[in-house]
């Protein structure tokens, strides 16, 4: 039987994991998989390949999980929410577009929440709905 309770501890633990994959994959900072293989001589250092592979594998499940959950039209409507307040943040002054890494940074914490909401949307919504997805139900057969 698998276990049904989610807390935002849960939810914590996949906004991290979403963190440290974006910002392991690139950030401003040029400490990132990214520079690594720019800067490398070597393209083919097994160690360049191999963290590679691990990235692709967490994108591709933290993109699955938000495309199925989120779908193409919540992944629209939250990315213009971000895009919004990103907007609101120049508009007002709290970020500015001449400083281009904090704008990047950002960038990319949203995105790290964009796939932790995706990857956590259907428990968020049963416990704000009460409302299970098909997927969650479990028969005696």
């Amino acid at each position: 039987m698998a276990v049904t309770a989610f807390h935002w501890s849960n939810f914590l633990i996949r906004l991290v994991v979403a963190f440290v994959l974006v910002f392991a994959t690139y950030n401003p900072s040029g400490n990132s998989w990214i520079h690594w293989f720019i800067q490398s001589e070597n393209k083919l250092d097994p160690m360049i390949i191999l963290s590679a592979v691990v990235l692709i594998i967490g994108w591709a499940i933290y993109l699955r999980a938000t495309a199925r959950s989120l779908g193409f039209g919540g992944s629209v409507l939250v990315i213009a929410l971000f895009g919004s307040l990103i907007w609101a943040m120049i508009f007002y002054g709290w970020l500015s577009l001449d400083n281009k890494s904090m704008l990047g940074y950002v960038a990319l914490s949203l995105l790290s929440l964009l796939l932790a909401v995706g990857i956590s949307w259907s428990h968020i919504r049963r416990r704000i709905t009460g409302q299970i997805d098909v997927d969650d139900v479990e028969t005696d057969v």
